[in-house]
């Protein structure tokens, strides 16, 4: 693993009176000015940058005026399950009489509106459709839903293909002519910008002269929730979206489902930050998508009851733990499958398949190989009627979506779909196909990639002077984001001394250091250690990469790093 200094400007911007460290944060991801810094909601970007919002929202009005039944189809991860809900009950606010959801299970019809799902879709009689975060690819089954009378509307924010669906309206960032400036809306942003806009056109026409209009700002924890756990980058847009959803939670404004999956997680929703929606609710929410049936996550979104909300919370909590169970023995199966392999010789895009795996699964599998080994990665499971699905993810400066469109090209008849984005990319293929497909992704690897390119590379903000580990700092660095994807969260590096470690929860390492002179004592934890190293008595020097961060015990804060890489100096 190596540690580089994130890249600076050669000239810091101004950003008001703050701290020169932050004001350097800032500036090394991206920020020119003070302005980038406004979490407000008035420095959201216009809906009506958005191409095609006026035609859904003159859709959305004809349903409302005449109580048409309204369908909700959505995706079976965290940003669909958000989404959905955020639609149903946003439209439910602004007036919809008649509207529902439904989510393909993964496991019998696989993602997307295809023409099977239309066919479910027909048996509660719907007249218009809304696909969130999906649709932009679904050619045939868009289709299907106007062949048989149906009015649809997309809103997603994936990567369209070559054609658009012949849908009534397409709302979407990322489609051919669109010039809102943020790519980066999650699913679950697209449908509340689209909500936005509704909201809008009904006060014009006079719908809320006897009462005050529905407040859709009351979604925003929704929309937060959904943005981080779809790792969609967080510019300066997203940022206020998550910024603002965060407030409503700790302010103790949330979704009663999200507040029980907090609770049942044994976390403070006063407290909650960014990376607690990612790995803390989001897990838990995913784990019913990717067991069984993402309907039990959206219900638990959707009710207003505190113990339906409770129970649900519990389902859940207990389906994560499940699904770290399989993941667990998973891992243990592929790096079984690996571990005759040196790492010279090992494939430069790496695949991998056993019949026992969870399609549920693959796609967490390939990312914890992908972490471990510094490749592009795709595992495999059995999907039935001798096909294979295939979940992958990539390193920085490979396109993995786009190195299958090169392997598709190549051998026409390899693969039989696929999608994706630049980090990660699913597949369904013949299991007679496994070994050429094998082949043929690591052969486009290795073209686009050098054995440079497949070592671990850690961007750190320089390390910290003594006086700077302090609980103010720690505070300060927590309420400046919020971090996430492409606006990553402040990582240090440093020597220290390594006073004491001992193992935690298994696969923890918890340590006691001081600094290099010596002065100052610190706790820190470092999350999923490799045991065969860790805890070693004979280490008494250690270089780190860290986020300083807060631990709270018993109502007293104490400073704690946050360790992302340890190793002996």
């Amino acid at each position: 693993m190596r540690i580089e200094p994130r890249p600076l400007p050669e000239t810091l911007p101004f950003l008001g009176e703050m701290p020169t460290l932050l004001t350097r944060l800032y500036a090394a991801r991206g920020v020119q000015s003070q302005a980038e810094l406004d979490k407000s909601l008035a420095r959201l970007i216009p809906y009506q940058q958005l191409k095609g919002i006026d035609a859904a929202v003159d859709l959305l009005v004809v349903a409302l005026e005449q109580r048409q039944r309204i369908l909700i189809v959505g995706d079976f991860d965290a940003d669909g399950a958000t989404a959905s809900t955020v639609g149903m009950l946003g439209l439910r606010l602004l007036g919809a009489a008649h509207v529902d959801y439904l989510v393909p299970n993964r496991f019998e019809y696989g993602y997307g509106l295809t023409p099977e799902i239309v066919e479910v879709a027909l048996t509660r009689t719907p007249q218009l459709l809304i696909t969130v975060d999906n649709g932009i690819s679904s050619i045939e089954g868009v289709a299907a839903a106007k062949k048989a009378g149906l009015s649809v509307l997309v809103t997603d924010h994936h990567l369209p293909g070559n054609e658009l669906p012949a849908a009534d309206a397409i709302v979407n960032p990322n489609q051919p002519g669109c010039d809102f400036p943020s790519k980066a809306l999650a699913g679950v942003g697209v449908i509340f910008y689209v909500l936005i806009a509704l909201r809008a056109r009904l006060n014009s026409l006079g719908w809320y002269q006897n009462s005050k209009a529905p407040n859709i700002a009351e979604l925003l924890d929704l929309v937060a929730l959904g943005s981080v756990a779809d790792v969609v980058p967080l510019d300066a847009n997203n940022r206020i979206l998550v910024h603002q959803g965060l407030e409503r939670i700790r302010a103790g404004r949330a979704r009663p489902g999200l507040k029980a999956i907090l609770e049942v997680a044994k976390r403070d929703h006063s407290k909650i930050t960014s990376t607690d929606l990612g790995f803390i609710l989001g897990p838990r929410l995913n784990a019913a998508g990717r067991l069984d049936d993402m309907s039990l996550g959206i219900e638990c979104l959707l009710t207003d009851d505190d113990n339906a909300a409770r129970e649900m919370a519990v389902q859940l909590d207990e389906m994560n733990q499940d699904r770290k169970s399989i993941e667990q023995g998973m891992q243990r199966e592929a790096l079984a499958q690996l571990k005759d392999l040196a790492i010279d010789s090992m494939p430069f895009g790496l695949c991998l398949f056993d019949p026992e795996w969870h399609q549920g699964v693959i796609g967490i599998l390939a990312s914890r190989l992908k972490e471990r080994y510094f490749r592009p990665t795709f595992a495999f499971a059995d999907a039935g009627d001798g096909m294979l699905k295939g979940s992958g993810r990539s390193v920085s400066g490979f396109h993995i979506r786009d190195a299958l469109s090169v392997v598709a090209a190549q051998h026409p008849e390899l693969i039989s779909k696929y999608g994706g984005h630049a980090m990660a990319a699913g597949l369904t293929l013949p299991e007679a196909n496994f070994a050429v497909f094998s082949q043929a992704f690591d052969a486009e690897v290795r073209r686009q990639l050098r054995e440079e390119d497949l070592t671990g590379r850690l961007l750190s903000d320089g390390s910290l002077a003594v006086e700077e580990f302090h609980l103010e700092l720690a505070r300060a660095l927590r309420n400046a984001g919020p971090w996430g994807q492409h606006f990553p969260e402040p990582l240090f590096h440093g020597v220290f001394q390594l006073v004491e470690q001992r193992i935690v929860g298994e696969r923890h390492l918890k340590v006691v250091l001081k600094t290099e002179c010596g002065s100052v004592k610190l706790d820190g934890i470092a999350f999923g250690i490799d045991r065969e190293v860790w805890p070693n008595p004979t280490i008494r020097w250690v270089e780190l990469a860290y986020k300083l961060d807060l631990n709270e015990f018993r109502g007293n804060e104490t400073v704690q790093l946050m360790i992302a890489h340890i190793e002996p100096r």
